[in-house]
């Protein structure tokens, strides 16, 4: 929990017992996650609570939001030292059997030349596919 409690502290964040509970139970993913995922492991935390949580932890960089193309934002907890910017960011996969989506934290958003005036803020690169998991029991069958 200490270690927790620090990732916080890093970020600019109050550690308050509720805000550790949360970021504890992201911790515990193994995939991005929806807020509905949270909503359904915190079963005795207000929903607001949460919302509002998962927005301070992602304007303080905590974590960031994904867009995979479901209908339903996904979140993920950043690496320690990242700033969320166009040059840290990374793709992300979503796999079309199981729904699940994933950070590729090794594969670099690539670099686009955008035409004069233009002025990039954000980058969503999702690839779709079949995860390692999914691909496995495609072909045994």
């Amino acid at each position: 929990m200490k270690d927790l409690e620090e990732k916080l502290l890093r970020r600019n964040i109050k550690p308050t017992s509720v805000r550790l509970l949360i970021f504890r139970t992201m911790s515990d993913f193994k995939k991005a996650f929806s807020l509905t995922d949270l909503e359904t492991k915190l079963e005795t935390v207000n929903k607001s609570t949460i919302f509002r949580t998962l927005s301070l932890f992602q304007e303080n960089l905590l974590i960031h939001s994904i867009d995979d193309g479901s209908g339903s934002i996904k979140y993920a907890i950043c690496n320690d030292g990242c700033m969320c910017v166009i040059d840290e960011l990374h793709v992300h996969f979503n796999c079309i059997r199981c729904k699940n989506t994933f950070c590729m934290e090794s594969i670099s958003i690539p670099s686009i030349q955008l035409p004069d005036k233009f002025l990039l803020e954000s980058v969503n690169f999702v690839m779709k596919g079949m995860c390692g998991q999914c691909a496995r029991f495609h072909k045994s069958k």
